[in-house]
């Protein structure tokens, strides 16, 4: 989700061009300003936590847990054929988990960038959205940082690029991080939680986990602390191809409660606000799907546990691409799931998850007009909204049912 207001979303693929280029260039500027060490930009940093920890070993340590994941997804079945855009996101490479530790450590933004004690940007534990490299993190914008507020004890850093901006990102990135802390170290309590806690569903998804027992800081824009012991887990979601592993601890640690006698099938909506990725014509395509047991779904009008129950209970999921669609880690073995796309933005979160369910059958369904040959990384029209033909969509439902 970006921050541009709705009717300057189609603006976004642009704007994040010229945010990248800002930021290298302003950083070769911030890096040399003649500040305080305290107040001073990162002036380097390191691409992995291990290399962090290699170059200031008595103030950062990396404790692994964790093993790496190699997968290789078989090709989604969709409309139209054989995209290039799945190819290149079939196989997925991640990392072993672990914490990184850092004593005298800072968290700076509401990106939570960490930085070490001699000044170093650890870039595995602070990535932000589509960089091509450290010079281009937005922290190098800042001409210095702002004053730190000390933080005592232990200090937990749950946040990172996506931290508030959507259910997705809350359930796939922060809460996983605290089940590596519990992974790595078991039966740490820290004194502090840099965590998101505005938003009802974040509030929701920190009570379900037990996080709220805590002392829970907003990573808010201007945020910087500097921390006596300061704790960051691994981001271990790459590319939003859902390990098997985040999956399955959210299925452990979310549970269903009440699922008997909810609808078995949906329809997932995105609401009527033009660029939002709302499905256009979703009046006309619900008088289609009604008549084979659909029921349309809001996720924004019940709760997070109630969304849990009710994907917990379906068996066919028809929906627009969005964020509700993270609740598909709970759904049951051998769902089906319908995505449908704007011509300009795919993205496999969701094909990724549905992967990790066992038995399930995914297929997706992209307006016209489609470009087979578009490759992943020009998948950049984040907001479009999609807008299919009622038809169209009730017959790849009718082959999913048959699948």
């Amino acid at each position: 989700m970006t921050r541009l207001p709705p009717a300057l979303q189609p603006l976004w693929p642009a704007a994040k061009v010229a945010h990248r280029a800002a930021s290298r260039t302003a950083g070769r500027v911030t890096r040399s300003l003649p500040v305080s060490p305290d107040r001073a930009v990162p002036a380097t940093a390191t691409l992995t936590s291990t290399q962090t920890a290699a170059t200031e070993p008595d103030a950062v340590r990396v404790h692994r847990c964790g093993p790496p994941e190699h997968a290789v997804r078989d090709l989604p079945v969709g409309t139209p054929h054989a995209m290039r855009f799945w190819g290149e996101v079939r196989e997925l490479e991640v990392p072993e988990r672990f914490v990184l530790e850092v004593a005298d450590g800072r968290l700076v933004g509401d990106y939570a960038a960490t930085i070490t004690p001699g000044g170093r940007l650890d870039l595995q534990t602070s990535p932000y959205f589509r960089i091509r490299g450290w010079q281009e993190h937005p922290i190098y914008l800042r001409p210095r940082l702002p004053e730190a507020t000390p933080l005592d004890g232990t200090t937990l850093s749950l946040s990172s690029q996506a931290s508030g901006r959507n259910y997705y990102h809350s359930l796939m990135d922060t809460l996983p991080r605290w089940g590596v802390l519990q992974e790595a170290l078991p039966g740490t309590r820290p004194d502090h939680v840099v965590v998101s806690h505005r938003t009802p569903w974040d509030r929701q998804l920190l009570a379900m986990a037990g996080i709220d027992a805590h002392r829970l800081v907003e990573p808010v824009k201007h945020l910087s602390v500097r921390a006596d012991r300061l704790l960051v887990p691994c981001l271990n979601n790459h590319h939003t191809l859902a390990p098997r592993w985040v999956t399955q601890w959210l299925r452990d640690h979310l549970p269903a409660q009440r699922v008997s006698g909810r609808p078995t099938r949906l329809f997932v909506t995105r609401g009527a606000a033009p660029h939002t990725r709302r499905f256009v014509r979703e009046a006309e395509l619900m008088t289609l799907l009604a008549p084979l047991g659909f029921e349309r779904l809001d996720p924004g009008a019940v709760s997070v546990q109630e969304q849990i129950d009710h994907f917990a209970a379906a068996e066919v999921v028809v929906a627009p691409h969005g964020a509700g669609l993270a609740n598909l880690n709970f759904a049951p073995a051998g769902v089906r799931v319908l995505e449908l796309f704007a011509p300009r933005y795919l993205n496999p979160g969701y094909w990724a998850i549905t992967d990790n369910v066992p038995d399930s059958v995914y297929r997706y369904l992209v307006a016209d007009p489609a470009e087979p040959d578009r490759p992943e990384r020009r998948m950049l029209n984040v907001q479009d909204d999609i807008d299919i033909d009622p038809r169209v969509v009730l017959a790849a439902v009718e082959e999913l049912l048959a699948a």
